[in-house]
Parts: C-alpha cells; structure tokens; sequence
C-alpha cells in the first residue's frame, strides 16, 4: 500500500518542481538578496502541489476511463486496484491542503496578493487532469506546464526573496527556460503514451502533431531555453557559459535514445529528463552563488 502512493507521487517528475524554485533562487542571488526560509517555503509548496496534481491525475484518469492495467508509463495504484478511488481523491486535496497552509505562511514574508497566486497554482493542479475541460486532454498541458513549472515559481520564488520587481529582467528568461525544459518531461510522458491517449480521445499534443513533430520540439525546446537566457549569460562571468554547453550535451543524448525508444523504455528518459532540468537549475544557482554577483537598478 504504502509503495503504491509512493508511486503515485511520481517521484522521478518531481526535480521539475524543484527547480524552478532553485533557479527562482539563483534569480535573487544576482539581485543580491536572498532569504533561506521563503526560498524553502516555495520549494515545500511547490512540492506539495506537483504532488496533488499528480494523485489528481491518477484518481481524474480513473474516473474517467483513461487508464488501463499493465499500462507502459507509471504504474497507477487506483487503476491497478490497491489504491480505492476514495482514498486517492481524499490525499488528493489533503495534500492541496497542506500546499495552502505552507501558503498561507508565505504572506508572512509577502504581500496578501500572493494568495490569489497560490490558488491559481492550486486550481491548475486539478485542472489539469479534472473539470469540464481538462488541459491535459486538449493539447493545452505543455503550455500550462512552461506556465506553471517555469514562469510563476521562478518569477514569484525571486519576488518573494527581493521583494522588488525590479529582477524582472532576471527572472522572466530565466523562468521561460525552466517552462520549455519542464515541457520536455511532458512531451516525453505523452510521447510513450501516444497510442494509448489517442484510443480514449485525450488529445495531448503527440497525439495531434504526432511523435516526430514531438521529438523535434522536445529538441528545440533545450536549444532555445539555454538561447532566451543569453542575456543573463553575458552578465554572469564568461565560464558561466559552461552551463548551457553542458545542458545542451546531456539534452542531446537524451534527445537521442528518446528518438530509438518506444513503449516502457521511455519511462528512465522521463527521469533524465527532469534530471537534466534539476541539474542546470542547481549549476546556474551555483554560479549565482560562487560569483557573489551583486546587481544595481544600472545593471538591470
């Protein structure tokens, strides 16, 4: 039992959430601010949410007939009959619960608006797999995903340690990279899934554009996240760039075995590929950190 909700927590899609946070954090650093306990706030509440979304994927694809026995992608303890519907709808928003109180502990540090942030976040987590028009099912979970995992946990993790919006020109290239590289642990998801999506009508984009169209997004999308960061790269000393030849190598690889794979061989390049994310999150927190770079309104 207890495997099973480990499981449904879909641990290896977990550095996604992770790091937008850390590069949110990386954000402040050049900014010259940073502050240890909202930075861990973001990354529990982040945690929480992915969490919640996921056990909301499982209970919502349940109920709705989408899963099958013996699937390919993670195994899901609802479909599978160890976990009841009940129970998983119940973690469901017990979990979202929690990201609420870890929320609301945020405003101690931040203004009241960050609510309206928090509950967006937390609507999105449902929304994804739930409601009248599920974004997953309609082509619309990559874009919720750059949103989501990239944009609004890099801006506001930055915003929440500066207090300013002043890093704006930090944070949004920054947060727009995070969005594309998290969009490919989705393409990858769906890319194995194809076949399976299609026979129950959930229209993800491999679904509509197909996996060859998919797999030259899923490479594009490494190449021009590490491209939109190049303003913030020429800020940062000149062996900072190290950090988007490194990522582009592991992407490439990834890239590679994700165009030879099929069926359940895809599921550890899944994992490299939030691996990959995590990583470049923790090398551009890390130049932030080593640098010590201090920046003024004339540097922004």
């Amino acid at each position: 039992m207890i495997r099973s909700w480990i499981e449904a927590m879909r641990l290896r899609t977990l550095p996604v959430s992770m790091a937008g946070v850390i590069a949110g954090t990386g954000c402040a650093i050049m900014f010259g601010s940073f502050k240890g306990v909202p930075a861990l706030l973001c990354l529990v509440f982040a945690m929480l949410a992915q969490i919640a979304s996921n056990f909301g994927n499982e209970y919502y694809d349940f109920k709705n007939g989408i899963d099958r026995k013996g699937r390919d992608g993670f195994r899901r303890g609802v479909t599978e009959g160890e976990i009841s519907p009940e129970s998983m709808k119940r973690g469901t928003f017990a979990t979202l619960i929690l990201a609420a109180i870890v929320g609301c502990v945020m405003l101690i540090y931040g203004p009241w608006w960050l609510v309206v942030i928090g509950a967006l976040i937390m609507m999105f987590a449902l929304a994804y797999s739930a409601g009248p028009y599920p974004l997953s099912h309609h082509g619309l979970g990559d874009l919720a995903v750059i949103i989501f995992f990239g944009i609004v946990p890099v801006i506001f993790t930055c915003y929440l340690q500066t207090g300013t919006w002043e890093c704006i020109n930090i944070a949004l290239p920054t947060s727009i990279a995070v969005g594309l590289l998290a969009a490919n642990v989705l393409i990858v998801n769906n890319y194995r899934d194809m076949e399976d999506d299609a026979s129950v009508g959930k229209r993800t984009t491999v679904v509509i554009f197909g996996r060859r169209f998919m797999s030259i997004a899923y490479l594009l999308s490494g190449i021009v996240g590490m491209a939109v960061m190049i303003p913030v790269w020429l800020i940062l000393p000149l062996w900072s760039f190290l950090i988007p030849l490194t990522y582009l190598l592991l992407h490439l690889r990834t890239w590679i075995a994700l165009c030879q794979a099929q069926g359940a061989e895809l599921n550890p390049l899944l994992g490299k590929t939030a691996i990959n994310l995590l990583l470049f999150a923790l090398m551009f927190l890390t130049v932030c950190i080593l640098t010590g770079l201090s920046m003024d309104n004339n540097c922004l």
